[in-house]
């Protein structure tokens, strides 16, 4: 267990500043979206309150808190890591992780422009013509063009900042619950119930109440870098800190007729700090915002390791581990972010769809963690449909709450379609290419393995000939991988690899066994790596020739003379077999859409060589035909000749 995993000082900082950057800059927009134009009155103050008091309370300290983080992964959390624990007791699982892991997505779209903008925003207390607009844009333009750095430097400061952050609501809320101390009724769930039942629409104000709770999901995706017992720890002080600031917004609103366009948490604040205040707000949004990003990096890495993605560039800009950058995602997210900005132009016309997807992402995670309490903490089948029923009500409620302003959230859906379609396509093309896998044992072909490594009159390809190959058993490969060794001008080599990757359920798993079929000749190789390993081919298998050299098990590493004679450089060739679809296909309309996204999707990520992590100037690329729906096959007459006397 790393240091930072323990319950200690320096690990609650760390948390503090890593965990809760969304739902700790949630007191910036949820008043003032739960009273909107409405006229002040108790019912709707008091009930607004006591609705997100009760929210923070089921969702993010009953659901998440305590039940959620016990579905930890080797230390990990997320909607991919509870997926990893449970895929195996349904096929149809990864829908919901899918679902999930889109709407998390969209969730690092949205966050950054509702943060940032609610912070600026406080601006306007000075001048009404300040323009929010420029200054966000160009706050989220300069967070997301110093992500190829890597966020080590800056990371450390957010720790202090989220300290001052919370302590600065709870100071500010305090003080102003204070001078209406009845706002502490609140707390008492019938004025909860009163606002649902008996307020006009009462019930459609959960979308704003919703959003009190918007980072829960993202204290178990960091599961893994902070450790549960920092999360439970901080959370007491986080929570503390966030419902005193409601109750001070509630009192005073409590004193006001109505909002008349103020935001109440700028209110809070005396004029004398009204300045740093709104600096401080602001450096809580970026750190919220930077903390979705990052989950975005890792959501995606999971994903592509897990099959849900397609391959693309990801580079470590430090050495912090578990600290990725993926370009492509992070040039995605900005064009979101920015698109989202321009399009709703301030804070409080995103909040429908900010809450919307959030609330898709409960009820997936509400879903697995079902499957999780009961086929891995073997809790009793009715306990567990009790509480799901629970999170399933409150969830839903959320839901249909939020989702009557969808056509404000039409571009969002879009967004939200194309990342769920490029995850369908790419987990329905596995499927349809891992049905087609002709595996074969390598038994019948080793006597000819054998007479071509020493038969001279064949060119020799390489010393060591390597295999990429799907096949996890010791004996077996894909038939097209004999036919490209033995087919045509046949592949002469001294010894002939045949390398398994296998992506485990656990994070950070990196273990190989190597299974000599022939002595220093026909060797298979099964190499396991976490899901959040990033591939590295090329080096595994350098390390393993090496390996197991040191420990005698393998005697060929250097090249034969004469070839040994000119350098001392292990001579191997990898050889990957690219898929095209034959001409022979005959597929129906999904099938066809199927393959025709993949092969688009293909030509804009990486190649096989990059997503391997193989060296290029060692790798042979070679293209096999596919054939999944062959036609009828076709018959040609002869057409007969007269011959003239």
């Amino acid at each position: 267990m790393s240091t930072q995993h323990k319950l200690s000082t320096a690990g609650l900082l760390v948390t503090l500043g890593i965990i809760y950057g969304d739902i700790g800059t949630s007191p910036l927009y949820v008043m003032k979206s739960i009273v909107g134009d409405k006229p002040i009155s108790e019912m709707l103050i008091y009930g607004g309150i006591s609705c997100v008091f009760w929210t923070l309370t089921i969702q993010t300290t009953i659901k998440y808190i305590w039940m959620t983080l016990r579905a930890d992964n080797k230390g990990e959390g997320g909607i991919f890591s509870l997926y990893s624990l449970v895929k195996r007791r349904g096929k149809w699982l990864f829908w919901p992780s899918m679902i999930g892991a889109a709407t998390l997505l969209c969730d690092g779209i949205i966050t950054p422009p509702i943060s940032v903008a609610s912070a600026v925003e406080g601006l306007k207390v000075f001048d009404e013509g300040i323009p929010v607009m420029p200054i966000v844009l160009a706050i989220i333009t300069g967070l997301f063009m110093i992500q190829r750095y890597g966020t080590k430097l800056v990371g450390v400061a957010f720790g202090p900042i989220m300290l001052i952050w919370f302590s600065m609501l709870a100071v500010l809320g305090t003080y102003n619950a204070m001078l209406h101390p009845e706002i502490f009724n609140a707390l008492n769930p019938k004025y909860a119930y009163d606002l649902l039942a008996n307020y006009p629409k009462g019930f459609w104000l959960l979308g704003a109440v919703f959003l009190c709770t918007t980072g829960a999901e993202a204290l178990y995706s960091d599961l893994g870098h902070c450790g549960r017992p920092n999360i439970r720890v901080t959370w007491i002080f986080v929570k503390t800190a966030l419902v005193l600031n409601y109750m001070g917004q509630g009192a005073w609103l409590m004193q006001h007729t109505s909002l008349e366009g103020k935001n109440p948490f700028f209110e809070l604040m005396p004029e004398w700090f009204l300045l740093p205040g709104i600096i401080v707000a602001t450096l809580a949004a970026v750190i919220a915002s930077q903390a979705l990003i990052s989950g975005s990096f890792t959501l995606i890495g999971e994903a592509i390791n897990l099959n849900f993605w397609p391959r693309v560039a990801i580079k470590f800009p430090t050495e912090t581990k578990g600290q990725l950058y993926i370009p492509s995602v992070n040039w995605l997210l900005w064009a979101g972010c920015i698109g989202v900005m321009l399009y709703f132009k301030e804070s409080a016309h995103m909040e429908a769809a900010y809450g919307l997807f959030i609330t898709v992402a409960m009820l997936m995670t509400t879903l697995l963690l079902s499957y999780y309490l009961i086929y891995h903490r073997h809790w009793p089948f009715i306990l567990v449909a009790g509480i799901a029923s629970l999170f399933f009500a409150v969830e839903l409620s959320f839901f249909i709450a939020n989702s009557v302003k969808l056509k404000e959230a039409w571009m969002m859906l879009i967004v939200y379609a194309g990342i769920l379609m490029v995850m369908y396509v790419t987990i329905r093309y596995r499927k349809f290419s891992n049905e087609r896998i002709g595996f074969i044992s390598l038994d019948p072909y080793i006597d000819t393995l054998r007479k071509l490594s020493v038969d001279t009159s064949v060119p020799k390809y390489s010393t060591h000939l390597v295999y990429m190959t799907k096949a996890s058993f010791h004996d077996q490969v894909e038939k097209l991988v004999m036919d490209s060794i033995l087919e045509g001008t046949p592949k002469r080599a001294d010894v002939y690899w045949f390398l398994h990757v296998d992506r485990t359920n656990e994070p950070y798993t990196m273990e190989y066994e190597a299974q000599e079929l022939v002595d220093d000749l026909v060797i298979k190789v099964n190499i396991k790596l976490g899901f959040r390993v990033q591939a590295k081919v090329h080096n595994y298998f350098c390390f393993i020739l090496q390996d197991l050299a040191t420990k005698n098990h393998f005697n060929r590493i250097q090249k034969p003379e004469p070839y040994g004679s000119y350098n001392d450089s292990i001579d191997v060739r990898f050889v990957v077999l690219q898929k095209y679809l034959s001409v022979e296909n005959e597929l129906g309309v999904n099938e066809n859409f199927i393959f025709e996204a993949h092969q688009f999707l293909k030509s804009i990520s990486l190649t096989d060589i990059d997503a391997w992590g193989l060296e290029e100037n060692r790798t042979s690329v070679e293209k096999v035909s596919m054939v999944v729906k062959g036609g009828e096959r076709c018959h040609l007459n002869m057409r007969a000749h007269k011959t003239q006397s």
